[in-house]
Order: structure tokens, then C-alpha cells, then sequence
């Protein structure tokens, strides 16, 4: 059974910088592409960046330039560097793994909140 979960989140200063990580289990995940989306309180889930299974990167516009996703195929771990977060970054971040239905599995969500 696959298994993901996230970890990370919390409280960041706008300015500063975070770290979310996702490590799913049960399957192995190098052939699957990876991403963390977000979703605001009133607003729908969108993708904040996502990673091929050969490394191609695509980010939102909203955090090109402060937010790196990079992938550990050895760990099975996803990673989401989130660096001069504003407080509109604040969301429920959610990172999946995706090679076609019906392989997409989600984690449970962390929250990020970036205030002073």
C-alpha cells in the first residue's frame, strides 16, 4: 500500500526560508513525476512546481526564482525549497506523485503559514 507523507511546514518569517519534504512508500517512485501544490483557504488546489522522472522542473509563475523543487529517487523524497516566502505563499502544501491513473497518490497536506 502506498503511503505519502509530508513534512516541513509551519511557521516562517516573510523573508526567510523553509523546507517541505515528502517521502512516499510502498512502491518504487523513480519513473514517477513529483510536485507540491497548494491550496488557500477559499481557493482551489494549484500546482506550485512539479519534477519529471528526468528532471525537468516546471514552476508557477507566483514563485519562479524563490522556490526550488529537486528529487532523492533513492529516498523516494520530493523537496520543495522555499526561499523570501510572502504571506501570500500561506497554504495548505500538498505534494504528489503521479505516473498516470491510476497511479496518483497524494500526502495528507502541511501547512505553511508566512507571517511576521
Amino acid at each position: 500500500q502506498v503511503q505519502v507523507v509530508e513534512s516541513g511546514g509551519g511557521l516562517v518569517q516573510p523573508g526567510g526560508s523553509l523546507r517541505l519534504s515528502c517521502v512516499a512508500s510502498g512502491s518504487i517512485f523513480s519513473a514517477f513525476n513529483m510536485g507540491w501544490y497548494r491550496q488557500a483557504p477559499g481557493k482551489q488546489r494549484q500546482l506550485v512546481a512539479a519534477i519529471t522522472s528526468g528532471g525537468t522542473t516546471n514552476y508557477a509563475d507566483s514563485v519562479r526564482g524563490r522556490f526550488t523543487i529537486s528529487r532523492d529517487n533513492a529516498k523516494n523524497t520530493v523537496y520543495l525549497q522555499m526561499n523570501s516566502p510572502k504571506p501570500e505563499d500561506t497554504a495548505v502544501y500538498y505534494c504528489n506523485y503521479d505516473r498516470g491513473w491510476p497511479e496518483v497518490y497524494w500526502g495528507q497536506g502541511t501547512q505553511v503559514t508566512v507571517s511576521s
